[in-house]
């Protein structure tokens, strides 16, 4: 098969970390060809999406006792090609958010990919209408209390009754401009203000679940179902647990109730096109759905001895 995965600048990714990389080890040491590119990479000619494209090779990662090695100069890139995305077996869009105007435009021209000869992942239409906060809402019945809204008066409210609160901007990424609120903390206006960009934006609050003190877990679904998990702990006096601002991951198992949010969510998902996702839980509640590229898969497969990116391909060649 031939792959093309849409991504970051690839010298900026880690590859001990990034799932992007994983996956592109996986299809390669499984005899496919990896091809690269970059959003601002993509064309409509003859209406027909294209990309300049480059084969990449990879020196995989080696693991020890905590953590993954790479050397150096772990990837070499080749000639760069014009190439029809319909030539492609499978195109993978794994850019990094925000999801942006120039994110929405690739989708656009993602769309034009000929369905019946390329699986696209995940749907353009799917990534365009999933938010990563307001697609969560979609599954109240599994989620904490949650309002969206930009009315510092309302948030106020929901405050005052929670008695604590975490405020996320609906485009953010990684844990960045996640707040915690506290009913008597006199930044409150301020902190409302700036987030909200002084109520021209709304924000999503949710009331905070104390047992995030003990992880925020991330689970990885493939085609609706569960195939991994790791948990994400605070530390030092961080409230937050991702892992881009410092949390620890440690080892973890799905359970019964993990089990029951995922068997909630997945019809949606795979309506959706949406067939690689992360999920977050915190406490047995659903906080949001990672669908533009979700990560958690090299600290899984190191904590689990298992190859997530080799499952993830295998279900690839049998559709």
């Amino acid at each position: 098969m031939k792959l093309a995965f849409i991504i970051d600048p690839i010298a900026k990714l880690d590859p001990g970390h990034d799932t992007s990389v994983a996956l592109m080890e996986s299809a390669q040491a499984m005899g496919h060809e990896v091809w690269i590119t970059q959003i601002q990479n993509l064309s409509v000619i003859a209406g027909k999406a294209w990309a300049t494209l480059k084969p990449v090779y990879l020196t995989p990662v080696t693991k020890n006792s905590d953590h993954w090695i790479a050397v150096p100069n772990w990837y070499t890139l080749g000639e760069e090609v014009l190439t029809c995305l319909d030539e492609m077996d499978v195109v993978w869009m794994r850019k990094d958010p925000p999801v942006n105007i120039p994110y929405l435009y690739a989708t656009y021209i993602l769309d034009l990919i000929n369905p019946a000869s390329t699986l696209v992942l995940n749907s353009p239409q799917g990534l365009r209408e999933a938010n990563e906060k307001m697609y969560t809402l979609q599954f109240t019945s599994v989620m904490p209390e949650t309002i969206v809204t930009q009315e510092k008066a309302i948030i106020r409210k929901f405050l005052d009754e929670q008695q604590a609160a975490v405020m996320k901007p609906l485009g953010g990424k990684a844990g960045e401009g996640i707040l915690f609120l506290d009913p008597s903390d006199r930044n409150f206006n301020s902190l409302v203000e700036i987030s909200t960009k002084w109520g021209q934006e709304p924000v999503m609050i949710q009331s905070y679940l104390s047992a995030a003190k003990d992880g925020d877990k991330r689970i990885i679904v493939l085609d609706g179902e569960p195939i991994g998990a790791v948990n994400r702990i605070p530390t030092g006096k961080e409230f937050r647990g991702n892992m881009a601002v410092g949390g620890r991951v440690a080892k973890v198992e799905i359970t019964d109730r993990e089990r029951e949010i995922c068997q909630v969510v997945a019809p949606k998902l795979k309506q959706d096109g949406l067939y690689f996702v992360g999920l977050d839980v915190i406490g047995g509640y659903l906080t949001e759905v990672n669908v533009t590229s979700p990560t958690g898969v090299r600290e899984i497969d190191r904590l689990n001895g298992v190859n997530l990116g080799k499952q993830v391909m295998e279900w690839i060649e049998k559709r």
